[in-house]
C-alpha cells in the first residue's frame, strides 16, 4: 500500500467558472488558473502522483503548454490515473477536503463524489469529499481564494 497527499490553491476571480470535482457550481466567480482550476481534482491528482512516486501535476500538465489551457480536470484526472495504473497500483480510497468561505457547496457533494468515482472507475463509497471554511481567516476565509487537500491510499503489487 502507498499513501499520497496533495494540496492546491487558486485565487478567485469574477467571471470564471467554479468547478469542483468536475461539477460546476453556479456563482459569479471561480478559481483562476490555466486549466479549469478545479482545486479539488488538482489536489487529488497530486496525491495520486505522489503515492505512486510519479511527480506532480505541474510536470504532467505544465501551465506553459497551451494544450492544457482551459482543460477539463476530469479528463486530466483520467490521464493521471492511467499512469498510476500503469505502475501497478489501484485506488483504495480518496479523501478530499475543500476549503472556501463561499459559495456553500454541501448540496453538490454527492455529485462531486459520483463524478470523481466515475473518472477513477471506482465505487462512490471509495471517494470522500468534504467542505469547510476557515471562519473568515486567511485567503480562503476572506473570499479571495479556495484551497483543497487530498489523501489517497493506493494498493498494488509493485513492492520495490
Amino acid at each position: 500500500m502507498r499513501i499520497g497527499y496533495g494540496y492546491d490553491a487558486h485565487r478567485l476571480k469574477e467571471g470564471r467558472r467554479f468547478v469542483l470535482c468536475g461539477v460546476e457550481i453556479p456563482c459569479g466567480f471561480g478559481p483562476d488558473g490555466h486549466s479549469d482550476a478545479d482545486v479539488a481534482l488538482h489536489a487529488l491528482m497530486d496525491a495520486l502522483l505522489g503515492a505512486a512516486a510519479l511527480g506532480d501535476i505541474g510536470a504532467f500538465f505544465p501551465d506553459s503548454d497551451p494544450k492544457w489551457k482551459d482543460a477539463d480536470s476530469i479528463e486530466l484526472l483520467k490521464i493521471v490515473y492511467d499512469a498510476v495504473l500503469a505502475e501497478g497500483y489501484a485506488l483504495g480510497n480518496a479523501d478530499v477536503t475543500i476549503v472556501l468561505q463561499s459559495p456553500r457547496i454541501s448540496s453538490y457533494i454527492g455529485q462531486m463524489r459520483e463524478k470523481t468515482a466515475g473518472a477513477l472507475g471506482t465505487n462512490v463509497g471509495n471517494i470522500s469529499v468534504k467542505a469547510t471554511t476557515e471562519e473568515k481567516m486567511g485567503f480562503t476565509g476572506d473570499g479571495t481564494g479556495v484551497s483543497a487537500t487530498a489523501a489517497v491510499l493506493l494498493q498494488g503489487s509493485l513492492g520495490t
